[in-house]
């Protein structure tokens, strides 16, 4: 949501914004942000079309483009000679042999790919004005065992050697890059340490959903909930709230449904889970639960919550001090 970022652009060592639709970056510049970057491609030829015609869209927004099709795919799409500013997204990924551990995003990986990418861009008018590597298998794996440590070791032992490869190859086709894009809230605290990157990418963590709940190196303090009101008694130790099923993108299964906040001592009944009418709860806390009560809870992932409630009601110090809208309470929905 705006304020969200608002809120964070206002504070030292934060500046620009990562938006993940086009349309999505349009409505940010022309509410006063700049800095945007798309970084998943876009195939919105109406978006594309807005974004040539607008002067100020045109310095202040950059797309990604992961291959020499994507910007052949521009090049027919966009008016002739049309600046739009593009950023390379590089693969990331840990490769073990056949082994694939990350992500499936750019097929371009090594440091001759990515100048061809640049080069291909240059010469269609594109200004390639950086990279992105987003190390999924550092930055959104939970440390759950020795084996996840040393997978996450690896992976940013080669990422450093990569990155800085890809970076010298990309710049003598193109000069110096103003961006070079890595890491995600779960990896900042290593993917600082390299050289060749001029930013890093973070913002779930300033929500603390619960996915972010097993990381050794990375505890943050949760700052969203929703609550739920107890609508019915079916035992003792069973109270059923109404709604719920705010279920989170990604491999379906328990890390993806919302968790029970407050009160402690209750838990999802597996044969039902959280539904989209209603969510039983069992424990020993439900004793002491009436209809009219409610369940605080906190959803896996940080922004698709926002696409159930149209306001969020910010809180300090136990008042209430702004009620402010999500995108969908301000009519936008740009999935």
């Amino acid at each position: 949501m705006r304020h969200l970022l608002e809120r964070a652009l206002a504070t030292d060592g934060f500046t620009g914004v990562m938006s993940y639709s086009l349309r999505e970056a349009l409505w940010l510049v022309g509410e006063g942000m700049g800095d945007v970057f798309v970084a998943y491609p876009t195939t919105d030829r109406e978006a594309l079309a807005a974004l040539a015609g607008d002067e100020r869209a045109l310095r202040e927004v950059a797309i990604a483009v992961d291959s020499v099709e994507h910007v052949e795919a521009l090049q027919r799409w966009l008016p002739k000679g049309a600046p739009v500013r593009v950023v390379v997204d590089v693969d990331a990924s840990l490769r073990l042999g056949p082994v694939h551990l990350g992500v499936r995003r750019s097929p371009t990986r090594s440091p001759r790919a990515a100048a061809k990418v640049a080069r291909a861009a240059q010469s269609a008018g594109l200004a390639v004005v950086g990279l992105m590597f987003y190390d999924a298998q550092i930055a959104g794996l939970p440390d759950s065992s020795p084996a996840v440590h040393l997978v996450k070791a690896r992976s940013d032992a080669s990422l450093r050697r990569r990155r800085g490869a890809v970076r010298s190859a990309v710049e003598d086709v193109v000069g110096r890059l103003e961006i070079v894009n890595g890491g995600g809230t779960g990896s900042l605290h290593v993917t600082r340490e390299d050289p060749a990157l001029t930013e890093l990418a973070a913002g779930s963590g300033l929500i603390g959903p619960t996915l972010f709940d097993g990381y050794d190196d990375f505890s943050p303090r949760p700052a969203v909930a929703f609550a739920l009101p107890v609508v019915r008694r079916p035992a003792k130790d069973v109270v059923t709230c109404f709604s719920g099923g705010y279920i989170a993108s990604g491999p379906a299964g328990d890390s993806r449904v919302p968790s029970v906040h407050h009160p402690e001592g209750l838990d999802l009944i597996g044969t039902e889970g959280a539904g989209e009418v209603q969510t039983p709860l069992r424990g020993k806390a439900a004793r002491d639960l009436d209809i009219g009560d409610r369940v605080w809870f906190r959803h896996a992932k940080a922004g698709e919550l926002a696409e159930r409630f149209d306001e969020y009601v910010v809180i300090r110090g136990g008042e209430v001090v702004d009620v402010v809208p999500t995108y969908r309470g301000e009519g936008k929905n740009f999935g």
